[in-house]
């Protein structure tokens, strides 16, 4: 379990999976600084010989929009929420046993334009799927299969500020969903799950669309204070050539 700042959450999540009858362990990585993927694996190599499954789920978002983010902060962005899983997953693949799993967590922004504002987060995480349909072909070979799975408005503590407590907020949110309801940790949880199992065998290289339908853009989609998106045919087996991408779970 890596964790950045919050230790006593890595924590915590241990000793669920403990109280599950699983084993697990932290590593602690600020993500976003030079040789940080390397510092991580070697901390994880203390305790593992290998993995099957590596999510990649740290991100942040941004605080200025177009006219006034500056470079600091831009770059500060694509190196957590881009670079970073990069570089996780290039030195993770030497780790990671055949058969395999790699899930890179989106955002549905990365698919619809629905919150202009947060221009360079969505533009960090579109690079983050055009990794996802690249690698998977690069591991493919190993039946290693490379997924993305895109978020909307999600009851998190990152979301807390302005969702909870808020009636009006929350009304709101929950109306852009065809669902009609908040993202709950656990529905992208379980679609996470899903892309990790073997039953996902045959699923790769695709955008996985867990926004609950927001957003009426192209047909489906999202939109959402911290995300949104739209989907597409669902397809598995691997990307075709120029094909149209869409999602599947």
């Amino acid at each position: 379990m890596h964790y950045g700042t919050n230790k006593e959450a890595a924590k915590e999540t241990v000793a669920a999976i403990e109280a599950a009858g699983g084993s697990a362990f932290t590593v602690g990585q600020e993500l976003g600084v030079p040789g940080d993927a390397a510092a991580l694996w070697q901390a994880f190599d203390a305790h593992a010989d290998g993995l099957d499954i590596l999510v990649n789920n740290a991100g942040i978002g941004t605080s200025q929009p177009f006219a006034a983010i500056g470079e600091e902060e831009y770059d500060r962005v694509f190196a957590v929420n881009s670079k970073a899983p990069f570089f996780l997953a290039q030195l993770g693949a030497e780790r990671l046993r055949d058969g395999g799993r790699i899930i890179n967590v989106s955002s549905g922004l990365s698919r619809a334009a629905a919150m202009p504002d947060l221009v360079a987060y969505a533009m960090s995480k579109g690079a983050l799927d055009v990794f996802t349909r690249y690698l998977s072909k690069v591991l493919g070979p190993r039946r290693i299969t490379v997924n993305s799975v895109a978020p909307g408005i999600v009851d998190t503590d990152i979301n807390a500020g302005w969702l909870r407590g808020n009636e009006e907020a929350w009304a709101g949110a929950a109306a852009m969903s065809a669902l009609g309801a908040v993202g709950t940790p656990a529905d992208i949880a379980d679609v996470v799950a899903f892309l990790a199992s073997d039953e996902a065998r045959w699923v790769t290289g695709d955008w996985i669309d867990a926004t609950g339908a927001r957003w009426p853009d192209a047909g489906r989609g999202s939109a959402a204070r911290r995300g949104a998106g739209v989907s597409g045919p669902t397809r598995g087996g691997g990307q075709q050539p120029d094909a149209g991408r869409g999602s599947a779970a």
